[in-house]
């Protein structure tokens, strides 16, 4: 779906928790893998987008509350990985986005906002994904955003600008990844074609068949998908929010990793490095649509237990990221007050919890089954 017309403001964070270190710095660190230096030979980068410290905490809190169960991310990565601190703001402004942040994540270099992996004096800064390639390392994008949105795209290519969609994916065609899993078909499509959006006419979903990868258009395909090579496109633009998602038409976030680590996997003597992103918690924190975020949680701790069992059959072999690039929405689980009186205070609690579990539609998608202007009876 757009991107709510919103500006910027402090709660945006451009700082973002790290469970676990490394340093890409224009994919020093991944070269090093590959000449069999210290470092590991696959690297699972999990993305929540616009998610801080008060997301995981409500994750947390949610998962054990109203599912009676752990919330990995908190519970065994924080616990038991190396926790850090590290700064994404842009280069010219104090309020980041996720174009500038997921770039300096990426390359190790500021960028001004909206810029992917690119500065202003044109210069394109190396990208992890770039790296990785150069190290023979097999890379995979999965997101529930468009393939070519920003954290994906400042992760593996350049931009001088985030929304020039045609150009991204026509440097993933020539780059080929073998794995993108995602949304945004309508920039792979020409404008002839129903949802398409491309300028030139072409067809670049039967450009990457040709390249040899098996195509997913739906939760049924992607299982059944086999090959080194997959490009999954469940979406005209965006993926739907977990909590209005079809499970016919879309996967999982979950499903979506497994699908990647099972193509990326195969015949790889070098490794992988696996992007596996939720924007969901970013698009709804936008919104400030609590329940949209706390079940966009779930889904991403869902996808992060897949990737721990993977790497529990050869845990020397694999290093876990768990990471945000900034905040979203200024979430707070705190207290209101009935009065003026300091003493009367509501704290957030149980109860709260259960409500939030009790709506089952985000917010964009009531505002459009209700329509611009509902009646008393919808």
């Amino acid at each position: 779906m757009p991107r709510p017309k919103i500006q910027l403001n402090a709660a945006h964070r451009s700082w973002l928790f790290v469970a676990a270190l490394l340093t890409f710095a224009g994919g020093a660190d991944m070269a090093a893998c590959a000449e069999g230096a210290v470092g590991p030979k696959n690297v699972i980068i999990l993305f929540a987008d616009g998610v801080a410290a008060t997301q995981w905490e409500l994750g947390r809190y949610s998962a054990r509350v109203l599912r009676n169960q752990s919330f990995a991310a908190t519970d065994v990565v924080f616990k038991d990985g190396v926790f850090g601190l590290l700064s994404t703001d842009s280069r010219d402004a104090l309020v980041t986005d996720s174009a500038a942040a997921a770039s300096a994540m990426s390359t190790g270099v500021k960028v001004d906002n909206f810029a992917v992996s690119m500065t202003p004096d044109g210069k394109a800064h190396r990208t992890a994904m770039e790296a990785a390639k150069s190290a023979s390392k097999k890379i995979g994008l999965v997101t529930t955003a468009e393939i070519y949105d920003a954290s994906p795209a400042a992760f593996s290519v350049h931009a001088k600008n985030r929304s020039d969609a045609q150009s991204i994916v026509d440097q993933y065609l020539a780059m080929e990844p073998d794995v993108l899993i995602g949304g945004g078909r309508d920039y792979f499509l020409p404008k002839s074609a129903p949802g398409g959006k491309r300028s030139d006419g072409k067809d670049m979903i039967a450009a990457f068949e040709q390249k040899g990868y098996r195509i997913a258009r739906d939760t049924r395909e992607l299982k059944n998908a086999d090959g080194a090579k997959l490009l999954g496109l469940f979406a005209d633009e965006d993926m739907s929010f977990e909590i209005d998602r079809d499970p016919a038409k879309e996967p999982s976030m979950a499903e979506m990793a497994q699908a990647a680590l099972k193509a990326l996997s195969s015949a790889s003597p070098n490794g992988f490095v696996l992007f596996v992103e939720n924007e969901n918690t970013d698009t709804a924190g936008h919104y400030n649509d609590a329940a949209g975020v706390m079940r966009a949680l779930w889904a991403f701790d869902e996808a992060l237990k897949v990737a721990l069992d993977f790497r529990s059959k050869a845990p020397n072999d694999t290093l876990i990221i768990v990471t945000g690039d900034h905040e979203t929405g200024g979430l707070s689980a705190t207290y209101a007050r009935r009065s003026a009186s300091s003493d009367a205070r509501l704290y957030a609690g149980i109860a709260n919890l259960q409500m939030l579990e009790r709506i089952t539609i985000s917010f964009g998608a009531a505002a459009k089954a209700l329509g611009p202007k509902p009646s008393s009876e919808a």
